[in-house]
């Protein structure tokens, strides 16, 4: 393969003189002036490489998509494949992301079959060894921050075991969050992972986000703490996610150049901002289907160009109960045109003023090839019941909601295949199934979820009103005595 000798660089999404190299990009996190960082170019994949990649294996796939954005130089090619073999061993699926057809064009993508049992391990366990990669071979070690909505924060827990260049602190929403998912967490017993439970998050995940906002503002305590973070505010976990597009793609093209919708789940827009940069290098996809629930912050924007803050409505689909999806700006910077001082222009408002307006120009580059549908309570129910019974097919809350955006576009996009992301296995969501079902069937049932409910468990505990402070004094208490 050849490959261009001009590294990348990446910048903040909201402007500025800072330009970094893929490998500061990943260790720092964040740019230093709070943006997003976003690359000043996208590799372009030709329809002849896509036909050359039709008969890969998930893994030689995500060496090969990965290649494009990481140079010899950074990663050399042993290195990178060594990091995606060991990225991937734990799951549990021989064929990592397995797919199921539910009849009439609409098949699952399971991305679940990782460690803790959602779609997060597949970019996570990657981004985790790509930052011990780079720490390791600089001698050095960095404090992980991240805060979690519920799927997140056990996959960069189970990631981070035992590396001696990390340490992770995971922030959850105390009841906000399945008591799966906490345990997934909690009874981790690694010294340096660090789960902490906030009471009070109004605005669950959301207001985590504005605490860990804060201590990378505060340029004496994330020098002290070296902080970075691995959420999908780091640029490596949406570069790494473009990989299952491909994969979902190549399985499911009749031939290269035949389009194959997707229908995402989307709450923090990562995951779907991937499959919009897969489409950009060139991935015939055809429509990409935002499909959210209640919180309705993504479904107005696609609707009517207004992007503002709301509070969060709690729903059946707990991870994706997000009112503030930052990655919807990486989003706004490609869809016009890599153009840094539009977004900063468009994020200054929306901070001053809760919201912002795009122009009709703007609006009309955002929407283009997005679809979008919001998804009830009642409509998951209704979702899981009708695949159980249809065909003895359980989804978890997340993949209801894809599937049932999906059958809203059916008609509409056509014959060809739409593939509807399962994020999460059932069984993290009990009670939702149990609700939809009135029983929880043996699909709906996992060991490693049984045992972690009966071991002990170790956590801090805070509360949201006094929460940065709080955390910083804990942090560095803890890192004082390491």
């Amino acid at each position: 393969m050849d490959f261009d000798k001009r590294m990348t660089q990446y910048i903040s999404s909201w402007g500025g003189n800072e330009s970094v190299d893929l490998e500061t990009a990943v260790l720092q996190g964040k740019a230093t002036n709070g943006g997003l960082f976003v690359p000043t170019e996208l590799p372009k994949v030709p329809t002849s490489r896509l036909e050359s990649w039709q008969a890969l294996s998930y893994q030689e796939l995500a060496f090969e998509v990965l290649s494009l954005f990481i140079d010899r130089d950074t990663v050399p090619a042993s290195d990178l494949k060594r990091l995606i073999k060991s990225s991937f061993a734990a799951f549990s699926n021989p064929e990592t992301i397995p797919h199921h057809q539910l009849g009439d064009g609409i098949v699952i993508q399971e991305l679940f079959h990782g460690p803790t049992l959602s779609f997060k391990d597949v970019a996570m366990g990657f981004v985790v060894n790509l930052f011990d990669f780079f720490l390791t071979r600089r001698g050095q070690r960095k404090t992980l921050m991240v805060a979690t909505s519920g799927d997140t924060g056990p996959a960069a827990a189970f990631a981070t075991i035992g590396k001696p260049s990390l340490d992770t602190w995971l922030f959850f929403p105390e009841g906000l969050i399945t008591t799966e998912q906490a345990r997934q967490m909690t009874t981790i017993m690694a010294p340096n992972v660090h789960p902490v439970s906030v009471t009070g998050c109004r605005n669950g995940s959301d207001d985590l986000d504005e605490v860990i906002d804060a201590c990378f503002l505060d340029e004496t305590f994330r020098k002290e703490m070296c902080l970075s973070s691995v959420n999908s505010i780091n640029w490596a976990r949406v570069m790494t996610q473009t990989v299952h597009y491909f994969y979902g793609y190549l399985r499911h093209a009749k031939q290269v150049g035949d389009p194959v919708h997707f229908s995402v789940p989307c709450g923090a827009f990562g995951n779907m901002c991937a499959g919009s940069i897969a489409k950009r290098m060139g991935l015939p996809i055809g429509k990409l289907i935002v499909a959210h629930n209640e919180n309705q912050t993504l479904g107005t924007v696609f609707e009517t160009g207004v992007f503002e803050k709301n509070d969060i409505c709690n729903t059946h689909a707990t991870a994706i109960d997000i009112a503030v999806p930052m990655n919807f700006w990486r989003h706004v910077y490609f869809s016009l045109g890599f153009d840094t001082e539009q977004v900063s222009s468009a994020f200054e408002q929306y901070e001053t003023a809760g919201a912002v307006t795009f122009s009709p120009k703007q609006h009309a580059k955002i929407v283009n090839g997005f679809l979008h549908h919001r998804v009830s309570d009642p409509d998951i129910l209704d979702t899981i019941k009708s695949t159980w019974e249809e065909g003895s097919y359980l989804l978890d809350p997340h993949g209801a909601v894809a599937v049932a955006a999906a059958r809203r576009y059916r008609e509409s996009v056509g014959a060809e295949p739409i593939v509807c992301l399962a994020t999460a296995h059932p069984a993290k969501f009990p009670n939702t199934i149990e609700l939809a079902l009135g029983i929880i069937p043996k699909e709906g049932q996992h060991q490693s979820l049984e045992d972690a409910l009966v071991a002990c468990e170790r956590k801090y505990c805070c509360g949201n009103e006094s929460a940065t402070k709080t955390i910083q004094e804990t942090m560095r208490k803890v890192a004082s005595v390491r």
